[in-house]
């Protein structure tokens, strides 16, 4: 199974992305200076939540991101469902991803990788 990973355990859900499982999207990463680490992509979702992409849920996700592996956590599961396709879609979109990092950037963004 290619991740994000979305579980359940007794009530509430997990999407988990553990690093270095998109090859092109670390390359992308990487060569914008920064580090695919888990807080890295904590960063790339509190970007698009900002940016009005995922901005409903913004109330209903947590975070507990680590070294190795980035973990958003909810109540539900819509909200992980959403932040699912919309991190699918971006790591499997090179040119996307890049353009986020790099507006991201410009704007001063700190990623905290």
């Amino acid at each position: 199974m290619k991740y994000p990973k979305l579980l359940e355990f007794k009530g509430r859900y997990s999407l988990i992305l553990p690093v270095c499982t998109w090859p092109e999207a670390d390359a992308v990463v990487e060569a914008a200076g920064h580090t695919p680490n888990g807080y890295f992509w904590e960063g790339v979702v509190r970007r698009l939540l900002g940016d009005g992409a995922l901005a409903e849920h913004a109330e209903a996700l947590g975070f507990d991101p680590e070294g190795d592996t980035f973990v958003a956590y909810a109540a539900s599961r819509a909200p992980l469902d959403a932040l699912d396709a919309t991190l699918r879609a971006l790591l499997g979109d090179p040119p996307a991803l890049a353009a986020l990092v790099a507006a991201a950037d410009a704007d001063g963004f700190d990623f905290d990788d």
